[in-house]
């Protein structure tokens, strides 16, 4: 595989999991990393801090800011964006990972609730992308990666919880119009979703999903880092999934992703 050592990243959600994740592999090449959260103090039901991912970057051998940033302001998006540019002379790549979620029905979805998840996953993945473009631009391999699904218009996706699924496939939509855009221009604009439930500590948050059945945040990350490290010209537009990124790079033993490798694994939502 090639190396994101030297090129900036601007990460949504990057104060734990998977977001952390894509963070820890790019800083292990030398990468430098932007890590755009809400989460400055700690909070008992969430660990991690954008202080606490700052810390752990660096000591795996990235550069990192911290910056505080609800990616529903835009005025809070163009400020880190710009605080990225003057850290870091520029932005290579940037990953959508920031993801708000309510897995209920209709008359069981909060309009509070409902609006966050529009705003965070959908509108928040088009504004990062519109902030980051311009220096994506003059970048040599500029990449887009949002954490989304493969779009798909089956009612048994869209019943149990319309709201959540209408976030993500705005996601996905988002990522399938850039593409169109910005592809022919030279940016890779990608999406990028797990064959199986993964661990991390937000699942504690939605009860009933059995954790030895999952796979670790690692199999993200490195599928991630499979796709950055891509040549961007006329790689666009795709739907990836993790374990097939990663087949395809030749890696076959996927037992050391997994929670409990004796555990049969949970697929995750919009496949199948």
């Amino acid at each position: 595989m090639g190396s994101l050592s030297g090129k900036t990243l601007f990460i949504t959600g990057a104060s734990r999991g998977i977001g952390l994740a894509i963070a820890l592999r790019a800083a292990r090449d030398g990468a430098n990393i932007a890590i755009a959260a809400k989460s400055s103090v700690p909070n008992p039901k969430l660990p991690g801090t954008i202080h606490t991912a700052a810390a752990e970057i660096e000591a795996a051998g990235g550069k990192a800011l911290a910056l505080k940033c609800d990616i529903r302001e835009e005025d809070e998006v163009k400020a880190a964006v710009a605080a990225t540019v003057e850290a870091f002379g520029g932005i290579d790549i940037l990953v959508n990972n920031a993801s708000a979620i309510w897995l209920a029905g209709a008359l069981d979805t909060p309009m509070k609730r409902f609006d966050l998840m529009q705003q965070v996953n959908a509108r928040g993945s088009f504004l990062c992308a519109q902030a980051c473009l311009p220096h994506l631009l003059q970048s040599s391999n500029p990449h887009i990666l949002t954490l989304a699904p493969p779009p798909s218009l089956d009612p048994k996706w869209w019943a149990a919880h319309t709201g959540y699924t209408l976030a993500k496939m705005g996601m996905s939509f988002v990522t399938l119009g850039l593409a169109g855009e910005f592809g022919p221009k030279g940016v890779a604009v990608n999406a990028l979703w797990p064959r199986t439930i993964i661990a991390t500590d937000a699942l504690n948050m939605i009860p009933g999903v059995e954790i030895p059945r999952c796979r670790k945040p690692d199999i993200v990350a490195d599928a991630a880092h499979a796709v950055l490290t891509r040549s961007a010209a006329g790689f666009t537009g795709r739907f990836l999934i993790d374990e097939e990124v990663l087949r395809e790079a030749g890696v076959s033993d996927f037992a050391p992703y997994a929670v409990d490798p004796s555990q049969s694994l949970l697929p995750d939502l919009f496949l199948g």
